[in-house]
């Protein structure tokens, strides 16, 4: 059965989200990148857009202007979301968003600012920024555009936005960090079994 998950998105919606679960998101999902982090948590600029109970997307998107007031999302892609690990787990304090979308996996700043304040990071897949623009119903406000179009706080309307793989629930699981483990566990064994055959390996 498909999990969808709505914008305004509650605490008890999360709580039983494990990592590498696949989600979809309805409702509304704002690109927010470096700048826009940075501006909150260095420069201490309130954000224009109130982000409780919302998702973000790690995202620099391309957008078509239709008129002075409609835009047109024409490819919308993540960006890595390692980029915003120093931010992150403030950002989430501050703003109250609930899920957090973008390409790679986070690291232990991010796991406790999701286990504290009940949020979850996700990972939408690379090279499908074209596909997810479709679930783009509508740009319904753009804000912060000086700081240029992959930048700009772009507010969507989305409809089943996926998928999303969850990487960080909100019971402090890291789903890279796990599988990074699991691969390192294997590999041992497996580079001795190399080495023995060809010598040069060191």
């Amino acid at each position: 059965m498909k999990k969808t998950l709505t914008t305004p998105i509650r605490d008890e919606d999360l709580e039983s989200l494990n990592v590498g679960d696949v989600v979809y998101l309805t409702g509304h999902l704002v690109t927010c990148r470096d700048v826009a982090h940075r501006r909150l948590i260095e420069l201490k600029r309130e954000l224009p857009v109130d982000l409780k109970g919302l998702a973000i997307f790690h995202a620099g998107p391309i957008v078509r202007k239709k008129d002075e007031e409609h835009f047109e999302m024409v490819s919308i892609g993540p960006t890595t979301s390692m980029r915003m690990e120093k931010f992150e787990k403030q950002f989430i304090e501050e703003t109250g968003v609930k899920l957090i979308v973008g390409k790679g996996g986070m690291g232990p700043e991010t796991v406790e600012g999701c286990k504290t304040h009940k949020a979850v990071h996700a990972v939408f897949p690379g090279g499908c920024a074209v596909v997810a623009a479709t679930r783009v119903e509508e740009i319904e406000r753009a804000e912060w555009q000086d700081l240029g179009m992959p930048e700009t706080l772009w507010v969507n309307r989305v409809k089943e936005f996926g998928p999303l793989i969850i990487s960080i629930d909100t019971k402090g699981n890291n789903l890279f960090e796990r599988n990074k483990a699991k691969y390192n566990e294997k590999k041992g064994p497996i580079v001795e079994r190399i080495k023995s055959q060809v010598r040069f390996i060191k």
